[in-house]
């Protein structure tokens, strides 16, 4: 062979080996600039750089089946897998140690189906890659994080989701989650327009199988980390099916109630006047808040699309915005009335009240989704179940405000406002009656009647909401089973009171046609 080409198959050897170890590195060279970065990144910097160390690793050359990588707060693993993967777990005992906090651990199991979606189209080898960041700072959401952990795993290009069988991401700790909430979220990228995502709970299942350990079980691929939320201590799962049967009882005869009652309106409703008018726009929001909750954990299964759920939990919010609106302006119209001694007159009354019942709730909700569109979704509601001598944590979804800070707000804060409205305007009218009465301005049989009124229409549509504010301590499952009852068959204590203002009107016409005709007898 001539010396000219064995020297330049030297080289070509040379230069191929030398190249596939610079590929092999390539991925640790990225952990390392992703280190050596500002410790606060901006809001793209983030994005840039986990991204960059993906796509370093989808790309690593390396000899055999896996290959590992390491830095002090960064763990990468990539996988070559086949058509016929049967599974995988990964333990952080049987790998190479990094700096970790004092008794943590964690463990990921992928499930056989991991591959099958991929290899429909066409048999190929695959890549999984696994990635353990013993850091938060990748991903500024300002969060408090069990452990500080984030692990997260992606195969290949492909996107993996709505898993048959789940994938279980298990964190172990020596902390006291005392006074904490946890729960499993993922890293939904574009959900925020200040990071590069937030955390969401969408396709996650938290449980507690022991103190020290928090399971997640998810239907896709993505960053995973437990959620630490300091809230009260969460509800007991005994409790879960008597106040599902009681909602479900309430609000099937509430929403019936409601429909027979606007039916009965618009039957009669050419004797109806302004202040029915008022009460029928109360039970139309009513309904509308029953059907919406009813069909709330429905669509808050995994298997339903997160934009159906993100829409019924806009209309749920606005369907009690809307019915506390009404409340108010039952109380405002209550005082219109006793104020200005029964006379009452304004230009196109009715329709300005609508414009705020419902113009005003519609204008928040929508302004919110403008805003901010992931303040609605999947909303967990975390339960304790006793198992023996451990405490396990699952959890119940419901289409709902996901927003802490929206809650408060246009949740909690609206519905205090309004109720101590109609408290402040029940006292005033109570004390204005008893006036009345005492000075013989009203006779004594209206002024009774008035006082049936006005607790029939304040004290059942406001006094029962305030309940809500009393779900602390000692008062909380007496709270819960109270306000559940009386606001579930809410609507059907409206149906009660309009049939009796209808009797009321009846009979009081009657008497009045029977006095008149035997006035004219006396004639």
């Amino acid at each position: 062979m001539d010396c000219r080409a064995v020297l330049f198959l030297c080289l070509s050897l040379v230069t191929s080996q030398s190249e596939e170890e610079e590929g092999a590195q390539e991925p640790l060279h990225w952990m390392k600039r992703m280190e050596k970065g500002p410790r606060r990144p901006t809001s793209t910097d983030p994005a840039e750089l986990v991204h960059g160390l993906v796509y370093s690793l989808l790309n690593a050359t390396f000899q055999g089946s896996n290959q590992t990588w390491q830095t002090s707060t960064i763990q990468t693993l990539a996988f070559k897998l086949g058509c016929d993967f049967a599974g995988l777990s990964l333990y952080s005992d049987a790998l190479a140690r990094v700096p970790q906090a004092a008794g943590a651990r964690h463990a990921m199991q992928f499930p056989t189906e991991l591959t099958k979606k991929a290899c429909r189209t066409r048999r190929r080898e695959l890549r999984l890659i696994c990635m353990y960041f013993f850091t938060t700072r990748f991903f500024p959401d300002n969060s408090s994080l069990l452990n500080d952990y984030v692990l997260g795993a992606q195969l290949g290009s492909e996107h993996v989701d709505n898993l048959m069988e789940p994938i279980n991401i298990s964190f172990w700790h020596n902390q006291s989650l005392e006074g904490y909430n946890v729960t499993c979220v993922f890293w939904k990228e574009g959900a925020s327009k200040r990071h590069w995502g937030l955390w969401s709970p969408e396709g996650c299942r938290t449980e507690q199988p022991s103190p020290s350990q928090v399971l997640c079980r998810c239907n896709h691929l993505s960053y995973f980390a437990v959620l630490m939320q300091f809230s009260p201590a969460p509800l007991p799962g005994e409790l879960l099916a008597p106040l599902t049967y009681i909602s479900l009882v309430g609000c099937s005869i509430s929403i019936v109630a409601s429909l027979l009652t606007l039916l009965l309106h618009f039957y009669a409703r050419k004797q109806s006047n302004f202040i029915t008018r008022i009460h029928m726009h109360l039970h139309a929001s009513v309904l509308l808040l029953n059907v919406a909750f009813l069909l709330s954990p429905a669509l808050a299964l995994p298997s339903v699309p997160g934009a159906a759920c993100m829409a019924l939990g806009a209309i749920l919010h606005f369907a009690l915005l809307s019915c506390l609106t009404w409340m108010a302006i039952e109380g405002f119209n209550l005082y219109l009335l006793l104020g200005r001694v029964y006379n009452i007159y304004v230009r196109r009354y009715v329709l300005k009240l609508c414009a705020v019942g419902w113009g005003v709730p519609a204008l928040l909700v929508l302004l919110l989704l403008a805003i901010k569109s992931s303040a609605y979704g999947r909303h967990t509601i975390p339960l304790s179940h006793s198992q023996g001598n451990s405490t396990g944590l699952q959890h119940m979804s419901i289409c709902w405000v996901q927003s802490r800070v929206v809650h408060h707000i246009l949740v909690m804060g609206y519905g205090g406002l309004t109720t101590l409205f109609n408290l402040v305007v029940l006292a005033w009218a109570l004390r204005t009656l008893r006036r009345l009465k005492a000075r013989e301005e009203a006779p004594g049989s209206r002024a009774c009647r008035d006082t049936v009124t006005v607790l029939g229409l304040t004290v059942l549509l406001g006094t029962t909401w305030a309940l809500a504010f009393f779900s602390f301590g000692v008062f909380l499952l007496p709270q819960l089973f109270l306000f559940t009852i009386f606001n579930s068959l809410y609507g059907f204590f409206l149906f009660l009171w309009f049939c009796s203002q209808r009797c009321r009107a009846e009979a009081e016409a009657e008497a009045e046609k029977e006095a008149f005709s035997s006035s004219q007898m006396m004639h």
